[in-house]
C-alpha cells in the first residue's frame, strides 16, 4: 500500500544545531524507497531553502519540496481569504518572503492583516503597534500558537507566548494556521498526494502534532527525542499509536517488518495502552 510521511523537525530531526542520532538515516532510507514525506515545521522565521541549507549541514541532504513551514501554510490561507491584501508584521525573512511570494504588501499603516510569527527582535514598540492596529480592525494572525520551542540549551518562548501580549491587550483572540490546524497538514497531506490512510504524522508533541493527527485521522508516531516524555502521556485524553525514543528505533521497528507496515510491532500497543489509556 502506498504511504508516506508528514514529520515535525525540531526535537524529530534535530535540537537547535544539533542533529539527533537516526534522524539521517530514517531520512536516507525514505529517499533510497521513494517514499513520500515532507517535513512540517511551525518554526516561521526561515524559508524553505534556508530549512534545506540547515539540513544539508547536518548531513540530511533534501530538497525544497520537502518542506511545508507554518509561513508557507499562513501565506496561503491570507492569499486564499484575501487576495492581494496587506499585513503588518512582527517576524523574521521566512514569513516576509511567504507573504511576497503570495501577493502580499507588508505596511505599517491600517494593515488587513496583523501577522505575528517568531522572531528575535521582537520588542514592545511592535506590540503597540499590532495592538493599535488590532483595534482599529485589523485581523490578528498567528503563524502558530506553540507556547515554547525546543533548542540544544532547553527552551526560548514561542509564537503563542510573544501573540498572548496582543491578545490579553486587546481581548481579540488570534486565528492560527500552524500545527494542529488542519489547514496547514492536510494541505501538507495533498501535496503529497496522499490520502489520510496513507499519511503518518511523526512529531514529539501531543499539543501539535499528535493532536493534529490524531484529529485528521492520521497514523500518528510521537518521538520522546523532544518535548515530550512518556509520563506526560497520562495527562492526555488521546493518545499516538507508536512510541519511540526517537527516529533510530522507529526506523529498526520499520526494517525488521521489512518496511511493509507504517505503524510497527501489535506488541507496542499493550505498553502504549497502559501508558497514555
Amino acid at each position: 500500500m502506498k504511504h508516506g510521511y508528514l514529520i515535525d523537525m525540531d526535537g524529530v530531526l534535530y535540537r537547535g544545531s544539533k542533529l539527533i542520532p537516526g534522524a539521517d538515516h530514517f531520512v536516507k532510507q525514505l529517499l533510497a524507497r521513494d517514499i513520500p514525506f515532507m517535513f512540517l515545521t511551525n518554526n516561521s522565521q526561515r524559508t524553505r531553502r534556508d530549512m534545506v541549507a540547515k539540513l544539508g549541514r547536518m548531513g540530511i541532504q533534501v530538497e525544497e519540496k520537502h518542506i511545508f513551514t507554518c509561513a508557507m501554510a499562513t501565506a496561503r490561507f491570507l492569499a486564499h481569504q484575501k487576495p492581494g491584501g496587506t499585513a503588518f508584521v512582527i517576524g523574521e525573512g521566512g514569513l516576509l518572503a511567504a507573504l511576497h511570494r503570495n501577493g502580499y504588501a507588508v505596511v505599517d499603516h491600517k494593515p488587513d492583516y496583523v501577522v505575528i510569527g517568531e522572531g528575535r527582535t521582537f520588542n514592545l514598540e511592535q506590540v503597540e503597534a499590532a495592538v493599535n492596529m488590532v483595534q482599529e480592525g485589523a485581523k490578528l494572525i498567528a503563524t502558530n500558537m506553540d507556547p515554547n520551542c525546543p533548542t540544544q540549551n532547553g527552551i526560548r518562548p514561542g509564537c503563542g507566548a510573544m501573540v498572548s501580549m496582543v491578545e490579553k491587550a486587546t481581548g481579540v483572540e488570534a486565528f492560527s494556521v500552524g500545527k494542529p490546524s488542519p489547514i496547514m497538514m492536510r494541505a501538507a497531506r495533498k501535496e503529497l498526494g496522499l490520502t489520510t490512510a496513507e499519511t503518518t504524522m511523526i512529531g514529539d508533541t501531543m499539543e501539535t502534532d499528535i493532536l493534529g493527527g490524531v484529529q485528521l485521522g492520521f497514523n500518528t508516531v510521537l518521538v520522546l527525542s523532544g518535548g515530550t516524555k512518556k509520563e506526560d502521556l497520562q495527562e492526555y485524553a488521546y493518545r499516538p499509536d507508536v512510541i519511540v525514543d526517537s527516529l533510530a528505533e522507529y526506523t529498526q521497528l520499520l526494517e525488521e517488518s521489512e518496511w511493509h507496515t507504517p505503524c510497527p510491532s501489535p506488541g507496542l500497543l499493550p505498553e502504549l495502552v497502559a501508558v497514555a489509556g
